[in-house]
């Protein structure tokens, strides 16, 4: 049986350090046991740190910025972890280099890493810096500790309050704040406190905090003059090219995303995130041999890593089977075998395995089997849980049918479907019509659904405008249920919210609305290549130890602010929001 003083001893500290010199290694090991550290993992490479960092939360990280081979470097794991919320807060995260550089150091400190070590270095200076760095973590607790106990609203008051009272660690309190504000869906104050930020001291982080809630807030043309004047401040800010190519996207600017991603691909060259948003964007943009190659290496760095989309492994089999590659989809199949192994409860997982083998099938020349598995999957495309990744793979699946010209008589009614159900904004329609773009016919009906979803929307707007709005709020239930499409859903719910007081049938509408939005389930409300919604480029780790589920869940905005891009018909009670004193 343990004793007393077992049971209140402290748990043991635990250390990873991430270096590939063996010399440099055993260094910083003694360094660490000196410091008390009693647990100590090394890595000798970026993959095998990636893996150890996703599955378990050291007490400290010291990772070498630079290493020799394959050009990986410990800024670029950084980044990946924190995009994917996989670093907690409550791990202090340090980088070691020789390299003094300015450069270096600049990007390391707008990484929200929390220190960086220039080699050499003695013992006292490493315990002064770890000790630092952990005060740090003491000051902000109680924010945290509020975000563990899913506080939020109290979290973000806890750093407004730090940051107007330029309490210690005041800067780093906005962007918690600032971030929580972003999340929680309160895109005006986020922005508030990301330029009282940059009035305060001006830090490309607040100004790329600007640029994240002008889009979440449907400003996507305004974030991007924003993000290029970034750009022109500083070249070689990664992140600003994240979410640049974000906006352009989101805009349906295609030709100008893919030199984005290009060139964040180009500054971090082995970073998974980066390599699967430049090779579905070279597929969407029909150059399918440079996806290929693209797709390929992200498989290689990162298949196992939780930082890789499964989406990425689909388009990649789209991409061989342009180029005839059997031994390609043959690899891409076995890949998809491994996975079903590990995520068979998936659903997502499947179709995409199905997707992948309706592609083998139609290369081995067995296009019955395949026009009966994709029959099979067409019957879901009324579903809710058919999003809009299926509806892309499934006009994809189409249009390699067409192009191979086999005859299907239902592909161009099944196109039409998926297209009034997703077509509801220009980069949405456009990505839609890109994934079918080897038949230019189903390329042009996804186009032309978008411009009937439109005119919808302005009949019935003229017609609540003219003194009949639940006549409107009816003609786009009506629409919404023979088409699924989200946007009339969510118009249908605004107009209702604005003009419920003169309506007598407001409460039997608002069940229409409730029931017809189970069945059109979830939709985007903006363009994303893969699932991107819990990577923010720019944006702080809000993940803590005590977190078992992974990272901090934040509740979504209310589903009548989000739908359009538009601000709510009611804003919320300005009582209730957080207020900022001028700097």
């Amino acid at each position: 049986m343990a004793t007393e003083k077992e049971q209140s001893a402290p748990p043991p500290v635990l250390a990873l350090i991430v270096d590939s010199n063996a010399t440099s290694r055993s260094i910083l090991v003694g360094q660490l046991r000196e410091y008390g550290v009693t647990r100590i993992v090394q890595c000798t490479r970026v993959q095998d740190a990636r893996n150890r960092l996703e599955h378990t939360v050291f007490d400290y990280v010291l990772c070498e910025q630079y290493f020799g081979e394959g050009g990986y470097s410990g800024q670029t794991l950084l980044d990946d972890l924190r995009r994917a919320q996989l670093l907690p807060f409550s791990t202090v995260f340090f980088m070691v280099t020789s390299e003094a550089s300015y450069a270096a150091v600049a990007e390391a400190a707008e990484s929200a890493l929390d220190g960086y070590l220039l080699k050499p270095f003695t013992p006292s200076a490493l315990f002064e810096r770890l000790s630092l760095a952990r005060l740090r973590k003491i000051h902000l607790r109680p924010i945290f500790d509020a975000i563990e106990a899913e506080d939020f609203e109290r979290a973000a008051s806890l750093c407004v309050e730090r940051f107007e009272s330029r309490q210690p660690y005041w800067l780093y309190a906005a962007r918690i704040g600032s971030e929580l504000l972003l999340r929680l869906g309160r895109h005006d104050e986020a922005r508030t406190l990301f330029e009282a930020v940059i009035a305060a001291r001006a830090l490309p982080w607040a100004k790329l905090g600007v640029a994240r809630a002008q889009i979440e807030s449907g400003q996507a043309a305004r974030a991007i003059t924003t993000l290029q004047e970034l750009i022109g401040e500083d070249p070689s800010f990664a992140d600003a090219y994240d979410v640049l190519g974000r906006a352009q996207v989101e805009l349906g600017n295609f030709s100008q995303a893919i030199e984005t991603y290009r060139t964040a691909s180009s500054l971090t060259p082995d970073s998974v995130v980066r390599l699967q948003k430049l090779g579905m964007m070279s597929y969407y943009m029909g150059d399918r041999e440079t996806a290929a190659k693209i797709l390929a290496r992200a498989a290689v760095l990162g298949i196992d890593s939780k930082l890789f989309d499964f989406q990425s492994l689909v388009l990649l089999t789209f991409s061989y089977f342009a180029e005839n590659d059997r031994k390609g989809i043959e690899r891409c199949m076995a890949d998809f075998g491994r996975i079903m192994e590990r995520h068979h409860a998936s659903p997502r997982v499947q179709r995409f395995t199905d997707v992948a083998r309706v592609l083998q099938l139609i290369q081995q020349r067995q296009f019955s089997q395949a026009v009966e598995s994709i029959r099979a999957m067409a019957s879901e495309i009324t579903a809710s849980s058919f999003d809009f990744e299926a509806a892309c793979n499934m006009g994809s699946l189409l249009a390699v049918l067409a192009a191979t010209s086999i005859d299907l008589s239902e592909g161009e009614s099944w196109i039409q479907a998926l297209g009034l159900r997703y077509a509801n904004t220009r980069g949405l329609t456009e990505l839609l019509a890109n994934a079918c773009n080897l038949h230019e016919p189903y390329a042009a009906t996804v186009r032309d659904c978008l411009q009937h979803i439109n005119k919808t929307a302005e009949v019935a707007m003229a017609q609540s405008l003219s003194g009949d709005p639940a006549g409107a709020v009816r003609k786009l239930l009506r629409e919404a249920e023979r088409t699924l499409n989200s946007k009339l859903v969510d118009m249908s719910q605004q107009v209702l919210l604005r003009h419920s007081a003169r309506m007598e049938t407001a409460d039997a509408l608002q069940q229409d609305i409730d029931a017809l939005r189970q069945r059109v389930g979830s939709a985007p409300a903006r363009a994303i290549l893969g699932q991107d919604n819990e990577r923010r480029p720019g944006g702080v780790v809000l993940r803590v130890r005590g977190a078992a589920d992974g990272p901090a869940r934040i509740p979504p905005p209310p589903q009548d602010s989000l739908a359009t891009g538009a601000n709510p018909i009611d804003p919320p009670d300005p009582a209730a929001q957080l207020r900022l004193r001028p700097v």
